[in-house]
């Protein structure tokens, strides 16, 4: 993975609510929002696009690794059947290959653990940017909560302040999810079901990982 993609998913994982809530003093806070959805599904399209990179390179390794093997093993036997026959030349040939051979193969099996581990990586990457998704949301409610108990009453006399911003741009953050996720209230027809489909089942795959963990340190030292 490029150095670019790693700085920019970094930013973006690391990133907090501040600029946001920074941002929304100068723009309205659905533009906002847009923004920042727009820049995260962009980074992951764009990790999607290396993991795919990384994973047609492993196919292509491993095929050649294959293929390698399989001419090392027919070389051998028509080595056998060389020297049975006193062809010394040609039995030197084939073993000149398989030397050949042997020295791609480490290399072949060095980029396929290379491409593996960069598979991971990358897998990673996704599931922090789209955790990222999920947590912006929840942090813009927690701080709309605080703000409205901090302002209290001054709002309504001051007219619209911070935490309304804020709620509202929660409001936006669901409008835009439900705009380019296809969740919204079933007007996308069949694309808005399948996107409905694939978000339950990913939630699903998310909640049974957190039950397995949970399972994992109960099992464990002073678990019940």
């Amino acid at each position: 993975m490029s150095d670019s993609i790693t700085v920019r998913v970094g930013r973006i994982v690391s990133g907090g609510l501040n600029a946001i809530v920074d941002a929304m003093e100068n723009a309205s806070p659905e533009i906002v929002m847009e923004q920042v959805l727009r820049e995260i599904d962009g980074a992951i399209d764009e990790v999607r696009a290396e993991l795919g990179r990384a994973s047609v390179a492993k196919h292509l390794a491993n095929s050649r690794l294959m293929e390698e093997n399989r001419r090392h093993k027919t070389l051998s036997e028509q080595i056998a059947s060389a020297v049975a026959q006193d062809r010394d030349d040609l039995a030197e040939a084939g073993i000149a290959e398989q030397l050949d051979i042997e020295a791609q193969i480490p290399v072949l099996e060095r980029a396929i653990a290379e491409a593996g581990d960069k598979e991971q990586e990358l897998a990673g990457y996704i599931k922090a940017l789209q955790a990222k998704k999920r947590e912006l949301k929840a942090e813009l409610q927690r701080f709309a909560e605080s703000r409205r108990s901090a302002e209290g009453g001054g709002e309504q006399a001051s007219g619209e302040g911070v935490a309304a911003r804020v709620a509202r741009a929660e409001s936006a953050f669901d409008r835009v999810v439900e705009r380019q996720t296809g969740l919204g209230g079933g007007k996308e027809g069949v694309d808005a079901g399948h996107a409905a489909k694939l978000a339950e089942l990913e939630e699903l795959a998310r909640a049974n990982r957190v039950k397995e963990r949970l399972a994992a340190l109960k099992s464990g030292p002073g678990g019940a």
